[in-house]
């Protein structure tokens, strides 16, 4: 692995890490929290308590797609199509903020959008993981 690409390897597992821990917590505070526990911020969540779950649980596989299947290297193609499933609910989110005049939380989803489109991209295309043999 030449060196141009061992830090873009080390830099996407960085980046994994750090998104797949940030949205194990995130998730399992919308899947398992008492929705009145939420933060303020998600007020949304008791009109909709079920979309809370629902994203909760997704957000929970999708930070557990983002790291096992690389880290243990058995179907490793699973992490940048977590990535891509992050960058789905990422472009939702967007939508979901927008139709409620939500606008400060729109540039958050953004960067996180571009986050998981890049562990995609790079996972996929530039330093993709290869299966044990």
């Amino acid at each position: 692995m030449e060196n141009k690409n061992k830090v873009l390897h080390i830099t996407v597992w960085v980046l994994q890490i750090f998104m797949g821990l940030m949205f194990l917590m995130v998730g399992g505070m919308k899947a398992f929290s008492p929705l009145e526990s939420l933060p303020p911020e998600m007020a949304w969540a008791l009109e909709n308590p079920n979309l809370v779950r629902f994203v909760g649980i997704s957000q929970l596989l999708g930070a557990i797609g983002l790291i096992v299947p690389s880290l243990l290297r058995i179907k490793p193609f699973l992490t940048p199509l977590a990535a891509l499933g992050f960058a789905t609910i990422m472009i939702l989110a967007i939508g979901f903020h927008a139709m409620r005049s939500e606008m400060e939380a729109i540039p958050t989803n953004i960067v996180l959008l571009l986050v998981f489109a890049f562990i995609a991209w790079a996972r996929w295309k530039k330093v993709p993981i290869q299966p044990k043999p």
